[in-house]
């Protein structure tokens, strides 16, 4: 039951990397801050599963890879989630993202690189390498919310 969930899973990221060029040329911009929206969200999900498998929370080392794949996937253009005219609206993007886009598109392409070596050290099966990376990757998402991402209002 939960490895047919973990399919889906990514599936659907997999699908959402895939359609997202047509999206964003054919979408209203509400569609698309809402595409985007799940794009990180389903980001933040493989992140906290490959974390559960990784501090031993659960048993499912075996569907490790499938949240590595999609991680690259979801990452591969994150600038492109944030298109021009998606800068309103009901989101949590800082208006930096659209102002200092060359500081934004550093940090997008630091966290791709970071994921792809993330892949590397979970193809090592060395846990101490995958600890390391998996550490130095949240890092990387954590510098760029710091800086283009609201804080959730609560």
């Amino acid at each position: 039951m939960k490895q047919v969930m973990m399919r889906r899973l990514f599936a659907m990221g997999f699908a959402l990397v895939m359609l997202a060029p047509i999206v964003s040329q054919a979408a209203e911009p509400q569609d698309i801050i809402k595409y985007r929206q799940n794009m990180m969200k389903a980001i933040g999900a493989h992140t906290a599963a490959a974390g559960a498998i990784l501090m031993g929370k659960v048993d499912y080392k075996n569907q490790l890879n499938e949240h590595v794949r999609s991680l690259e996937a979801l990452t591969s253009d994150i600038p492109g989630l944030f298109p021009k005219g998606s800068d309103f609206g009901d989101t949590r993007a800082k208006d930096a993202v659209w102002t200092k886009r060359a500081d934004f598109e550093k940090h997008a392409k630091t966290l791709k690189a970071r994921v792809a070596a993330f892949a590397k050290a979970v193809k090592s099966g060395n846990h101490a390498t995958e600890l390391a990376s998996f550490k130095d990757m949240g890092e990387g998402c954590k510098a760029c919310h710091k800086d283009f991402r609201k804080k959730e209002e609560k």
